[in-house]
């Protein structure tokens, strides 16, 4: 098959992966039984369990993982002196948050202005309509072994499939892997990320007062505590710039590869007019080069319901991205430090490490991301782009450590128009369609290239 026969069999398959993710997207596959069924997940695991059997993977099975969840496992042994490649997605997504944000219901696939809208569409079930596509346009003329799974915990960070792989390392050994939960700078761009943001994360609480007492009798003299945090968090970024400023942290990162235009960047973050961007450096620097600190959540009275108490505690989940060449345990011990010396009065304040994960910086000089750049540069026409991710994919760093002479490529159909993670979240079908391109091209190249990289 040539490599336009190749594309036509990709395009006229489609209409097909279209229906696919309707049915995908269908189910509210949250892996978090405090928001929705656990039904819901173990359907998602057996439509992904079937769908890939029936594109000829052999042994499709459902594997429990330590933290309670199920990976789909799969695989199609090689032929004679071809490499092996893993493919990886993940069927769970996170919750649809405010349903009223969504214009379209959130678990309805729902085709607008050319993008398919719907919560998973790209985080992640967009990558398994596209492993899917691939696989079915190649059809019985796949040249290298395949390993495959999905993980069905990804968005809660509970490490069940990390565990699991650390228990069953031989289960998904392969020269190449494709970690598919990422996506291109933008549409028409294809790239591969190769460094990852690690994550340190910690609850702080703030206590000053037994109890609450009158603001207006003890108003003035009595500490308050949401006072207090409010000062230790505006301490962790520059008064001037808003950049993220951690005691004994280096802030001054430089990013190397493919840019982020600020245009670009302040439409597809959403920035309001005359608001301006926070940080110093390029928008790649403070992305993918800087840690970067942000307050997800904060427990203080509600404006509506409020009395006139001066409050006694308050407290805040903070995130710290941190990006590689930082340790994050060293990168959270300065972020519980310095807010622990930052607070005033006296306050006491206790510090409770949450979740983390290190960064991650893949190595791109091997057969795998040659095969990859070929194919990239085949399907989009200019040569593949590189690009960070503010993001953490704690299984990286398991996958790196386990099977170290092997390859890591993430890739996939996610790109900042996406919105992952927010209402509205969408895919542009151009990129499932062309992704797919890319990955069959790929597996075809790799095996040309006749190289292990175990």
């Amino acid at each position: 098959m040539t490599v336009s026969e190749l594309a036509e069999k990709v395009a006229g398959l489609m209409g097909r992966a279209k229906a696919d993710l309707a049915e995908l997207v269908a189910i509210p596959s949250v892996a978090d039984p405090r928001q929705y069924p656990p039904e819901e997940c173990h359907r998602a695991a057996q439509w992904v369990a079937d769908a890939f059997t029936a594109a000829g993977l052999h042994d499709v099975h459902l594997a429990e993982t330590p933290d309670g969840s199920h990976a789909v496992i799969g695989h199609r042994p090689p032929p004679p002196g071809a490499p092996t490649v893993l493919l990886y997605c993940h069927y769970d997504v996170q919750p649809p948050l405010d349903d009223d944000a969504w214009t379209t219901p959130p678990f309805t696939l729902t085709e607008r202005d050319g993008r398919w809208y719907g919560r998973g569409t790209a985080d992640c079930k967009g990558n398994i309509v596209m492993h899917l596509t691939a696989l079915r346009a190649l059809g019985d003329d796949i040249p290298v072994g395949l390993k495959f799974v999905a993980e069905g915990s990804e968005e809660q960070g509970t490490g069940g499939l990390e565990s699991y792989v650390a228990q069953h390392p031989e289960q998904f050994l392969a020269d190449a892997l494709l970690v598919c939960d990422t996506g291109n700078a933008e549409v028409g761009t294809g790239t591969a990320t190769v460094t990852l943001r690690g994550l340190a994360n910690v609850v702080v609480t703030v206590e000053t007062l037994t109890g609450e007492v009158h603001s207006g009798m003890f108003g003035g003299p009595a500490p308050d505590a949401l006072a207090a945090l409010i000062q230790m968090l505006a301490g962790l970024r520059d008064p001037d710039t808003g950049a993220t400023h951690v005691d004994g942290l280096d802030c001054e990162g430089r990013w190397e590869g493919a840019g982020y235009d600020e245009e670009r960047f302040r439409a597809d973050a959403g920035v309001l007019d005359g608001v301006r961007l926070t940080g110093t450096g390029t928008v790649a620097d403070r992305l993918w080069a800087r840690p970067a600190v942000t307050v997800l959540g904060v427990d203080c009275p509600p404006v509506v319901g409020s009395a006139a108490a001066v409050p006694p505690t308050a407290r805040a989940r903070v995130s710290l991205r941190v990006p590689p060449g930082t340790n994050p345990g060293a990168a959270r011990a300065a972020l519980t430090r310095h807010l622990t010396e930052s607070a005033p009065w006296g306050a006491r304040v206790t510090v409770e490490d949450e979740s983390g994960g290190a960064p991650f910086r893949a190595a791109t000089d091997g057969p795998a991301y040659g095969a990859l750049g070929r194919a990239m540069e085949e399907v989009y026409g200019k040569p593949m782009a590189f690009l960070g991710q503010g993001g953490s994919i704690p299984l990286c760093n398991v996958l790196a450590e386990t099977y170290p002479r092997a390859e890591i490529i993430l890739m996939g159909v996610e790109e900042p128009r996406c919105l992952i993670h927010a209402p509205n979240e969408s895919v542009d079908p151009t990129e499932i369609e062309h992704m797919a391109h890319v990955e069959a091209l790929f597996l075809r190249a790799y095996a040309a290239a006749g190289s292990r990289g175990r």
